[in-house]
């Protein structure tokens, strides 16, 4: 049988009928048609137009495009995935998300674009200086194209190919054999340059909001339809969620970790190195949320393009309630496929298997999604990873043409100019993604856990340096660009020196070093200023918040330590199940640490601005008035924090 038999053959036993690929491909025609549409309809000459659509964007339009960004194959995919391997604790990512959306939008949005921050890297070489935007605009350039592009991108085909049976098939091509895998990544790739590098910013977020409309309701239609197969004959969402709910959490599997947020380490190794216990809710999970979500050019970007920062700030909190929702899109179907594979003897006629995790959801929508719903399955995922793709491109563009191309090649650019050189980097990521990610990505299991670790060598580095750039008024050069410079290093330190622990762990020592390390180096700084004090009102709301926090901080540390100490004196027979102790080490108390030093950080710089009548020459003046939010801001942050605490309650 030649190859381009085999691949037919392939499709069509994929289950996938006419209406199908009918779907999928009407959906790939309207969303080029729309891109391509919005770009010419704006008639793009200018850079404020092209990388922030004109400060257009509606809060509808920011919520979904902020979670149109983040909601690409490494959720769907990756989480999913890594629900299958280890189950519900992995969307604490999620749930610590939906906070640090709230906090970013009310105390770190309104400074941004008070400041009228264009880019990342620019605040920081208007804060510090043109030495540490540039090192920091290179490691977010490296970042987008050889981690964030490629393991979308990757793990978007394997889905692809393995809803439609296309595994491990190869196309002869001129004469060369190439992998199906491969092709599908490059027309992935086409399809949101198509569209992404012509039209700019407006482009993405616009058709963002179609895709956001496809990813969640095709999330929640494939669980639902996961979750019902599960029932059997039964053909009932209650009684299949009842059903794995019931197996996972008795009997045998009483310690079972698939509808547990907080992993013990003794009840799963391997699980509790992906989610260290306490450390997915007070530790070092922060982090890489932080750096996520408040820092990361291709995120916040969406917030900087608002009409107004009240725009902003009501997609944030739209973005934060839709985040909740992600754990029953991508955790729950790979629950339900472990469940399934641990009962082969109840599900028959299946096709393919889960060689490794990430397969999981792919493999469900083959095997037990109907017909016609099959293909809004798979217009969900390609919806979800061509969206993040897009604004990748963007914002990959946005930070070489912004912060390289106009500062350091030519700097009298026209605004024509800058658009053309903003395509052209686009396309270059786009090749350069394209060529790199076989090597990069081809031998992983869990590409979710990738991505967070590579970027956690990073984020340490960039939450220090840019948070008390843009809120401590002491913060100086020499101590960005040593902390800029050490992250890296320190984090392959620690990889090599802890190689069995959790990364989480490692990235939060890294971030008490740097901390400490930045907070001294400015401090002996001889090149402060003489400053006033704030008004009386703000030294007094910032001095109580600031007792407040270092009170929570020296509890944390000291609990950490107490528990620390007490467990290198437990008896021989002390276990989780009969001491308590015992029980707090194995669920990773020591994240408490890292969780003090991050309130005493916070509280650290409030009780400096409040006293200190030294600063920086560059410091960036913050006003407390530009933290009020309305009303419904306010009732918003309760409802997601309280949601939040609920879920933790009825799954710890």
């Amino acid at each position: 049988m030649d190859a381009q038999m085999s691949f037919t053959d392939a499709l069509s036993m994929s289950g996938f009928e006419v209406i199908d690929f009918i779907i999928l491909f009407t959906y790939i025609i309207l969303l080029v048609s729309l891109g391509i549409t919005l770009g010419h309809s704006r008639k793009i000459q200018d850079a404020n137009e092209y990388f922030l659509a004109g400060n257009t964007l509606t809060w509808w339009a920011v919520g979904a495009s902020l979670i149109a960004a983040n909601i690409s194959a490494e959720q769907i995919i990756g989480m999913s995935g890594t629900g299958f391997a280890d189950g519900l604790a992995i969307s604490a990512y999620e749930v610590i998300a939906a906070i640090v959306l709230v906090v970013t939008g009310k105390f770190l949005l309104p400074v941004m674009i008070d400041q009228k921050i264009y880019t990342i890297p620019q605040f920081l070489r208007s804060r510090y200086n043109k030495g540490v935007g540039f090192a920091f605009s290179i490691l977010w350039l490296f970042l987008y194209v050889f981690v964030n592009l490629t393991s979308v991108a990757w793990l978007g085909a394997l889905a692809i190919e393995q809803i439609l049976g296309l595994r491990g098939i190869m196309l002869s091509i001129g004469g060369v054999m190439v992998s199906v895998r491969l092709l599908i990544i490059l027309v992935l790739f086409l399809i949101a340059g198509l569209y992404s590098i012509h039209g700019g910013l407006a482009s993405v977020a616009w058709t963002d909001v179609m895709q956001t409309i496809f990813i969640i309701c095709g999330g929640l239609i494939t669980a639902y339809f996961a979750v019902t197969a599960v029932s059997g004959t039964e053909n009932s969402f209650i009684i299949g969620f009842d059903k794995v709910y019931t197996y996972l959490t008795s009997g045998d599997h009483l310690n079972d970790t698939h509808f547990h947020l907080i992993i013990q380490r003794s009840h799963n190794e391997s699980a509790f190195t992906n989610v260290p216990g306490l450390a997915a809710l007070v530790g070092s999970m922060w982090l890489t949320n932080f750096g996520y979500w408040s820092f990361n050019q291709f995120i916040i970007q969406k917030g900087l393009a608002a009409k107004s920062i009240k725009d902003a700030q009501k997609g944030i909190i739209f973005a934060g309630f839709l985040k909740l929702i992600i754990p029953f899109i991508a955790i729950l179907p790979g629950i339900c496929a472990y469940y399934i594979t641990q009962h082969p003897d109840y599900f028959t006629h299946i096709q393919g298997s889960i060689e490794v995790s990430d397969d999981a959801y792919p493999w469900l929508i083959r095997n037990f999604i109907p017909t016609g719903i099959k293909g809004l399955s798979l217009v969900a995922i390609i919806a979800a990873v061509i969206s993040s793709l897009a604004s990748l491109f963007n914002s990959t563009s946005t930070i070489f043409t912004i912060d390289i191309y106009r500062k350091h090649i030519n700097e009298r650019a026209t605004d024509k100019q800058l658009v053309s050189v903003g395509r052209y980097v686009a396309l270059v990521a786009l090749i350069l993604a394209a060529i790199t990610v076989q090597p990069l990505l081809g031998d992983l299991d869990q590409a979710f856990q990738y991505i967070q670790e590579y970027s956690g060598f990073i984020y340490p580095g960039i939450i220090i340096v840019f948070s008390l750039g843009l809120l401590w008024k002491r913060a100086t050069t020499t101590a960005s660009i040593w902390t800029a410079f050490l992250a890296i290093p320190l984090g392959v330190l620690f990889k090599f020196m802890l190689p069995e622990a959790p990364f989480l762990f490692r990235a939060g020592y890294v971030f008490i070093i740097l901390s400490v390390f930045f907070v001294t180096v400015s401090l002996l700084s001889k090149k402060s200023v003489e400053c006033d004090l704030p008004a009386d009102h703000d030294r007094k709301a910032m001095m109580h918040w600031g007792y407040i926090l270092g009170g929570l901080s020296i509890l944390s540390i000291v609990s950490a330590a107490v528990v620390t100490i007490v467990n290198t004196q437990l008896p021989a027979y002390a276990t989780p199940e009969n001491s308590t102790f015992a029980y707090l080490k194995d669920i990773g108390f020591q994240a408490f640490y890292f969780f003090g030093v991050l309130m005493g950080v916070c509280a650290f710089f409030l009780i400096s601005n409040s006293k200190d009548r030294k600063m920086d020459a560059k410091a960036v003046v913050v006003k407390l008035s530009l933290f009020s939010t309305t009303r419904g801001y306010t009732y918003g942050t309760i409802v997601i924090c309280v949601a939040s605490f609920i879920f933790y309650a009825l799954f710890w």
